[in-house]
């Protein structure tokens, strides 16, 4: 019988070890989709043949925004392109607030007169 507990306790012991050895996995959670706010207001006319659907965008928290407490600037390599719309900004300003990561990708880029039409991008919580 002690034999047997102290086998149990062995394989107890390399099951515990190779669980915590293998690579933690990270779920990444879509919290929106969404169209640029403010693209013709700063670099994104001039950076749009630069920009390719899938690149990364930062996502900047502005909590002292004279414009908006929950705005969120969106950046392109180190350039502003503008913001997350106020419509839907307030659920990504809370998580970023408590220390949550997002992420963000270009999905579209359509040339058209309307500037709203002209950058789509996802955010991702990565959790």
């Amino acid at each position: 019988m002690r034999s047997y507990l102290v086998a149990l306790l062995l394989l107890a012991v390399f099951c515990f070890s190779q669980a915590s050895a293998e690579p933690e996995t990270r779920a990444k959670i879509l919290l929106q989709n969404s169209p640029l706010a403010g693209f013709r207001y700063y670099e994104g006319k001039r950076l749009w043949k630069e920009m390719k659907v899938g690149d990364p965008l930062q996502l900047i928290r502005e909590p002292s925004n004279p414009y908006d407490a929950h705005a969120v600037r969106v950046e392109w390599n180190a350039h502003k392109l503008g913001y997350v719309p106020r419509a839907d900004n307030e659920a990504l300003a809370r998580f970023m607030d408590r220390g949550s990561k997002a992420e963000a990708r270009i999905t579209r880029l359509k040339k058209s007169r309307n500037p709203w039409q002209r950058i789509e991008f996802e955010v991702y919580l990565d959790l």
